[in-house]
């Protein structure tokens, strides 16, 4: 039975993984001039430059995951992007109010935690991937 799983589950995994970097790349990159304002807010250097390259790089990553293609260069990517923006965008240690500090502290963890999933993908990507363009 678990053999027979193994294609879909691994793809559907790869799915609702890329979802997320799917819509947020396609949105730093639609909707830049709002979320340029909340990096310049968080003392992001060189926002407006900086959310399309974020842009760029989450939205290939996620598409690379997707298909399993260049599957390390798409998990490094998405990575990369997670480590800093965890600590630039949801420094909750700095915050007083202790709504917004809860509400930084959990996307502070997602961040974390989404950047372990990219980087287990990445340390899986030399194995073979059932459904997808690479191997």
């Amino acid at each position: 039975m678990y053999t027979q799983l193994w294609p879909w589950l691994h793809l559907v995994s790869r799915i609702l993984f890329a979802l997320l970097f799917l819509s947020s790349g396609w949105m730093h990159l639609t909707k830049t001039q709002m979320l340029v304002g909340y990096a310049a807010s968080k003392k992001v250097p060189a926002a407006p430059v900086m959310v399309r390259i974020t842009g760029v790089m989450i939205l290939v990553g996620g598409i690379l995951v997707l298909l399993g293609w260049h599957r390390f260069i798409g998990a490094g990517l998405i990575a990369i992007f997670l480590f800093p923006t965890a600590f630039l965008m949801h420094n909750f240690w700095t915050m007083t109010d202790p709504t917004a500090r809860a509400n930084d502290q959990a996307h502070f963890m997602k961040d974390l935690s989404l950047a372990g999933a990219a980087l287990y993908i990445a340390a899986t990507s030399g194995f073979a991937w059932p459904l997808s363009l690479g191997h």
